[in-house]
């Protein structure tokens, strides 16, 4: 049986850990939501000071989000949001559209009618947002939409590796969204989803990769015409 001193040291690393993971959940909103911008510096100590912890799960989290390619540690200049340059980001496009085609063929070969229903609902979900020019709520739609065919898919590993990317394009991705725009990727959606329910997994795995490489080209054309 553990003493009481072993017990508390214990304990304590829980808590850390706990808190650290509530600090980073917190600062990785702020970076998907915008709110903190690639190149903004974060302050240990003021981000403790802010939420009311110490400054040990904030150095953790720190860690963390590096992990997940959200922020750079500068030697002698501190931790900074990390700004993905035009030219990643094109490649991340490329890599994503090639894991999507993999999860537009299996899921072409697997879903059931309840499967193909969810996901009918979600693309009516952001036609509509479109129409209305809800770019809140079709940014919203979209990342579950994508999120939940990875789930469909039922591969672990890949669903890691998408989401990391996913993160790291979330500022192009949401810079992308205009009335115009929310109109395509809504029909293209409907066409993931009726390819999905055909059951031919070609045309299915082919919708999803043009759809990722013309976000891509979208991406490219509205950065490179600035």
């Amino acid at each position: 049986m553990n003493s009481p001193r072993q017990i508390q040291p214990l304990i304590a690393q829980l808590q850390c850990n706990s808190l650290a993971n509530l600090v980073q959940a917190h600062i990785e909103e702020q970076i998907l939501s915008g709110a903190l911008k690639g190149g903004d510096k974060l302050t240990e100590q003021l981000l403790a000071e802010q939420l009311g912890v110490s400054r040990a799960p904030v150095r953790e989290a720190f860690r963390m989000l590096e992990e997940a390619g959200l922020v750079r540690t500068e030697k002698n200049r501190g931790v900074f949001v990390r700004a993905v340059s035009l030219e990643e980001a094109l490649e991340i496009f490329e890599l994503r559209a090639m894991m999507d085609q993999y999860v537009g063929r299996k899921l072409a070969q697997t879903l059931g009618a309840p499967e193909i229903r969810e996901l009918r609902r979600m693309a009516d979900t952001m036609d509509q947002a479109a129409k209305s020019d809800d770019a809140a709520l079709f940014h919203e739609t979209n990342l579950a939409f994508h999120d939940r065919l990875l789930e469909l898919a039922g591969n672990a590993k890949l669903c890691a590796v998408y989401r990391k990317l996913t993160k790291e394009l979330t500022m192009f991705r949401r810079q992308n969204l205009s009335h115009e725009s929310m109109a395509i990727y809504a029909r293209e959606h409907r066409q993931i989803v009726k390819a999905i329910a055909s059951g031919d997994a070609e045309a299915a795995g082919q919708a999803m990769f043009e759809h990722v490489m013309n976000s891509r080209e979208r991406t490219r054309k509205r950065l490179t015409s600035a």
